[in-house]
């Protein structure tokens, strides 16, 4: 029986045994499930910065973890191994829950804060990171989700009550942009706004040459932000050829730094990345 899934905004229609565009939940016995439940394919200490967070408990270090799959199509993927993966063809270790609160526990005394939901899009297996985020929150540690926010606000809401900050990719500030790496711009932007009533919200740009980096488009975002709430850092970031976009040069430094100057105009915290 066909069934419709629910996670994020592609509303995938799924025949038996088929996987949605996510490649990591499938329609079996007629019920959408997550296949990728406890599947890591990377595990790290990380400094918090690097996800990045910079007004978030700086200076301390998170454990970071990601599993296979995503649900965009950005043809410049920095982890297009795992991202676009199906999960046959990389290396999993099973980590269940209460397995990842042990390791974030055992890594306290290296400085970590707990556990960031981080390197392929981590809402497309929301009950993981639901049911390990309630673990590491209940032991008193931190939680953090690095998302392209393109999942549905009844999936954020699985695991708001226990993220405490989330770092979300706000890749451009038009529909047709969005809709080239398989998203909603409207979708993206009410996501932002329900997570940052709810808890620390950083938002990252990566600027791709030729596509979304005029001027006029950066103060229309920065502008944006800044009517949900000015002081929501953004990182204005370079981009380097990778993946599908080898084509490409990397962005001129001179660039990022002048988006960066218009964004500050209307924010009041801006941060150049890749620079």
């Amino acid at each position: 029986m066909k069934q419709v899934c629910q996670v994020c905004n592609n509303y995938c229609e799924l025949e038996e045994g088929q996987a949605g565009r996510c490649r990591a939940r499938r329609n079996i016995n007629g019920k959408i499930v997550s296949e990728n439940y406890g599947k890591i394919t990377s595990m790290a200490l990380d400094p918090i910065e690097k996800k990045p967070l910079r007004r978030f408990c700086p200076g301390s270090q998170i454990l970071s973890v990601g599993s296979y799959g995503c649900n965009l199509n950005c043809p410049f993927c920095q982890n297009y191994e795992i991202s676009f993966s199906n999960g046959r063809d990389v290396h999993i270790v099973d980590v269940m829950p209460q397995e990842l609160l042990k390791q974030a526990l055992a890594l306290r005394n290296k400085g970590n804060i707990g556990v960031a939901f981080t390197y392929n899009e981590p809402l497309i297996g929301y009950e993981y990171v639901r049911d390990a985020s309630c673990l590491v929150h209940e032991a008193g540690m931190k939680n953090v989700l690095v998302t392209n926010g393109a999942a549905t606000i009844e999936t954020l809401w699985q695991v708001l009550p226990y993220i405490d900050a989330m770092n979300i990719d706000l890749k451009g500030f038009t529909r047709e942009y969005y809709e080239m790496l398989g998203g909603s711009l409207g979708a993206v932007k009410e996501f932002i706004r329900t997570a940052a009533e709810n808890c620390h919200v950083e938002l990252t740009t990566l600027i791709v040459p030729g596509e979304n980096d005029s001027p006029r488009e950066m103060r229309e975002l920065s502008e944006w932000i800044a009517s949900v709430d000015p002081e929501i850092a953004l990182h204005v970031t370079r981009f380097f050829p990778k993946w599908k976009m080898k084509d490409r040069n990397a962005t001129d430094i001179g660039q990022v730094y002048e988006l960066a100057e218009i964004a500050q105009r209307n924010l009041a915290y801006v941060y150049t990345g890749n620079c």
